[in-house]
């Protein structure tokens, strides 16, 4: 979410608004073309930036490291011999993300998500071309963390957990996809309205410190896990994806019923993130100076 590099305390050049000091598009400062236009707008400069490549490296390897543990561990839970092993999932959540957060945030924003650079793109923390990197980066990171997984993972886990991928009809059932839809829109709109005002606030990120915005982002992340598994109560459904590259990867690597609705895990997030945009621009948005 680009919580550092947008603090104008630091080292770093922001991640958007930076087209003044890219000497690709001071190339072009006086031309106004229709085509330079586009350029600019989209972040085509970025291509030169080897900031940007690192960066969306960096969100790669930490999507692929963040999904094997987080998948990992929720197993983990699961098979634990605890009276109520789902309740234990969203404190590993919590803790999982509050850590590659801090981690990340300085170094690429700390998206992981396609979810987090798709609202980060709209408003206008990051170009264009940044957000495409970045989601490619985060897609290949799932799918790199999942072929490890396949390959560690013993085939009857495997198949009873199906990779730890998004399911809403799994063989005990399951939810209906309009059901799986609201539940996925809700609770991204959430995880948005709390954390993401908070992190792209600057006066309240100053005030707060990386910390404790990192902590706010993985406790509301937590909280929307939480929320999906016990409003339903029905097995066969594995909650909320909140980030469609980790359902992605299971779903190619092993199909099945995680093909069974795997649009509402790519169209409720996105579809979230445009109604608060939208709310952003209609109620006011945090403090973008």
């Amino acid at each position: 979410m680009d919580l550092v590099a947008t603090q104008g305390d630091n080292n770093h050049q922001p991640f958007s608004k930076s087209v003044e000091n890219c000497d690709a598009i001071n190339d072009f400062k006086g031309t106004k073309s229709p085509k330079t236009s586009f350029l600019v707008f989209i972040g085509a400069h970025e291509f030169f930036s080897r900031e940007m490549w690192r960066a969306a490296l960096v969100e790669l390897v930490a999507t692929a490291c963040l999904l094997f543990t987080l998948t990992i561990s929720i197993i983990s839970c699961l098979e634990s011999h605890v009276p109520e092993p789902k309740l234990l999932v969203p404190f590993a959540v919590f803790i999982i993300a509050f850590f590659f957060l801090l981690t990340t945030v300085p170094l690429s924003g700390g998206h992981m998500s396609p979810v987090f650079t798709f609202i980060a793109a709209l408003k206008g923390v990051i170009t264009l071309v940044r957000a495409l990197l970045y989601v490619l980066a985060q897609c290949i990171g799932s799918i790199m963390a999942y072929m490890v997984i396949k390959n560690v993972m013993n085939n009857s886990a495997v198949e009873k957990y199906s990779l730890g991928g998004c399911m809403i009809d799994g063989n005990e059932g399951g939810i209906a996809s309009g059901t799986a839809l609201v539940l996925e829109f809700s609770c991204t709109f959430v995880v948005l309205f709390v954390g993401v005002t908070v992190a792209f606030d600057k006066r309240r990120f100053k005030e707060l410190g990386l910390v404790m915005v990192c902590v706010i982002l993985a406790a509301t992340m937590g909280l929307a896990i939480f929320v999906s598994i016990t409003v339903t109560g029905r097995g066969g459904y594995a909650g909320v994806g909140l980030n469609p590259a980790r359902c992605l990867g299971p779903a190619l690597l092993h199909g099945g019923p995680l093909w069974h609705g795997h649009w509402v895990f790519w169209v409720g997030p996105f579809l979230a993130c445009i109604i608060y945009y939208c709310y952003t621009l209609t109620f006011g948005s945090v403090d973008e100076d």
